[in-house]
């Protein structure tokens, strides 16, 4: 009844409700009004808002479908078809009226009511109106100047908008220095840290007046620089239509990234994009300052975190993020590209193979930019392999044998499959430290064997600890020493049994040992061999006391005790002092 008596001043012939179920009527052909129609003719009624307001009282709210048209009185006194997406005056709406030019279709505050809201109308908080499309498009054609200005920022202040939380509000322009309208995103405030190290002219500086107005929080808000903008996406698709921020190099960088990722026929997806903006902004002579600023949270989050990559096949990879990679092949470290030099506290095992550089940034910092700090951060990272094997091969880059042996040793805990296969590997040859064809190479795996090698300048031995040179050999595809010289025995000796001291010293020793005059073993291609000392088939065999504490202290895992060894052979009366001596071994 109530909606009955609301509508029968203006919808002229309305029956009372209740009278719908009348068999009369229907026989005389009245007809029943859908509530569709009803709201239809409704369209272009102009009445007072509390009219308006006292029908929505009658209307029942389960009829949604049918009242999606309601006529709805706006405050700038026009009359809208659709609660959908009109504002909804609130407590905490921003001040509604100084947001006119901005042309929102707000509904008249003696209208507000819950069906709207249940109808799609949005409660006009801060938040909601700044999301309203109409916004958007008053920034996209900032072109009147303040007025519209002066209104964004407003909104933005109620809206307490963070720095980069919006970043289509870059493109509102603002007057700068020189009273000329620039977007928001080309400026910066005066005195900023990003102002002191971009090159003069790069950016705009925001008209100082805004600055006393509305304060830097709220200038940052909008886009305008007090650091370098940082850049956050969410689900980037990596391609070049799908990956296009307007980001120096992005596409030189989006095709590395495909490049260490498999094809799987389909673009992955970056779960989150990250990037520093206008790096290549900075002045030359600047980089020490600008990188600082990078360095600081929450800009450094850009560089040292990697990016995360959802491959199609469901599977995962870890890429240098877009920043990181930026850095590393531009000369932003005293005058110089960071990748491919190393701090200047590195580890000692890259010194020779890196130029060095002193910075004060920190060591993940720096590791992020592509500087070497430690062996482990190279192997870990996905060229470091490829690049550490690489600069061995630079007959250029001094290596001491003991490095070569130490590095070699932690390759050979890299998967075969990180690594592309080398040309030319550093070893040593005839006693000296060489670059040679990967042809020539072996990987040392025996001391007995090595030492027939001595003066042999045909092959290349790769030092490595014992226990790793056959991982070494697999991920080089190189053959072992003792895969290419058999060494067998061929000569006769005479058995011999092992002291008790050195026995005593190396209890896993072998108890016998064969000595020969002459120690004959098998070589490559059927050649013979004169040898000092021989490890095979679990006995030893030697020309001299020397060859017989080197086999055993090799056949007992123990090679540290050669030379103590040694000294027991030749001379067995010195047998209590190294005895004494073992008391402190561990220490």
């Amino acid at each position: 009844p109530r909606l009955v008596d609301a509508l029968a001043p203006v919808i002229a012939g309305l029956l009372p409700a209740g009278l719908e179920r009348s068999r009369a009527l229907r026989v005389l052909g009245v007809r029943r009004l859908p509530l569709a129609e009803v709201v239809d003719h409704l369209a272009g009624m102009d009445r007072e808002p509390a009219w308006w307001k006292d029908l929505y009282d009658a209307f029942d709210p389960a009829e949604r479908d049918a009242l999606g048209a309601l006529p709805v009185p706006l405050a700038d006194g026009r009359i809208v078809r659709g609660p959908r997406g009109i504002l909804l005056p609130c407590p905490d709406s921003p001040d509604l009226a100084a947001l006119e030019v901005l042309r929102l279709r707000v509904a008249h505050p003696d209208v507000t009511h819950p069906l709207l809201e249940r109808l799609g109308a949005i409660r006009a908080t801060p938040r909601a109106v700044l999301a309203d499309p109409a916004v958007r498009a008053a920034v996209a054609d900032s072109e009147d100047g303040d007025d519209i200005a002066d209104a964004i920022l407003e909104l933005v202040k109620a809206a307490r908008v963070g720095p980069g939380d919006e970043p289509w509000l870059a493109a509102l322009l603002l007057p700068d220095v020189d009273g000329d309208a620039v977007p928001a995103g080309e400026l910066m405030l005066p005195g900023s840290r990003i102002a002191a190290v971009v090159e003069p002219d790069a950016l705009g500086i925001v008209y100082p007046d805004l600055v006393e107005r509305w304060g830097e929080d709220v200038l940052e808000a909008v886009g305008v620089l007090g650091t370098f903008g940082l850049l956050r996406e969410d689900d980037v698709v990596l391609d070049h239509d799908g990956c296009d921020h307007d980001l120096d190099g992005e596409d030189d960088w989006l095709d590395d990234v495909l490049d260490h990722l498999p094809d799987q026929g389909v673009p992955p997806v970056l779960a989150t994009f990250t990037a520093v903006r206008d790096l290549d902004l900075v002045a030359d002579d600047a980089w020490d300052e600008a990188l600082e600023v990078v360095a600081t949270p929450p800009l450094r989050t850009a560089v040292v975190e990697p990016a995360h990559v959802l491959l199609p096949d469901g599977g995962r990879a870890r890429v240098p993020s877009y920043t990181a990679w930026w850095l590393r092949g531009h000369p932003v470290l005293d005058g110089r590209r960071p990748a491919g030099l190393l701090a200047a506290d590195g580890d000692r095992l890259l010194h020779g193979l890196y130029d060095e550089v002193r910075a004060t940034l920190d060591p993940v910092f720096l590791t992020a930019l592509g500087v070497r700090t430690t062996l482990p951060a190279l192997l870990a990272d996905p060229d470091g392999p490829d690049e550490l094997l690489e600069r061995l091969a630079d007959p250029e880059r001094p290596v001491t044998r003991d490095q070569l042996r130490a590095l070699y040793t932690a390759l050979a805990e890299v998967a075969p499959e990180r690594i592309s296969a080398p040309t030319e590997l550093r070893g040593v040859s005839a006693g000296a430290m060489t670059v040679d064809d990967i042809a020539d190479a072996l990987v040392g795996d025996a001391p007995d064997l090595a030492a027939l090698l001595a003066n042999d300048s045909s092959h290349v031995l790769l030092p490595v600890r014992p226990d790793r040179a056959e991982a070494l050999a697999d991920l080089l595809d190189v053959p072992l020493l003792s895969e290419t010289i058999p060494g067998k025995v061929l000569s006769e000796g005479t058995v011999h049994e092992v002291p008790a001291d050195v026995l005593a010293a190396m209890p896993d020793a072998p108890k016998e040992y064969w000595e020969h005059e002459e120690l004959v073993v098998s070589g490559p291609d059927d050649t013979e061999l004169d040898a000092d000392w021989r490890y095979v088939d679990g006995r030893v065999h030697a020309t001299t006391f020397e060859g017989v504490a080197r086999g055993l202290a090799w056949a007992a895992g123990e090679w540290h005790r050669r030379f103590e060894v040694e000294q027991l052979l030749t001379h067995p009366e010195n047998a209590a002092h190294f005895a004494t001596e073992r008391d402190f071994d561990g220490v």
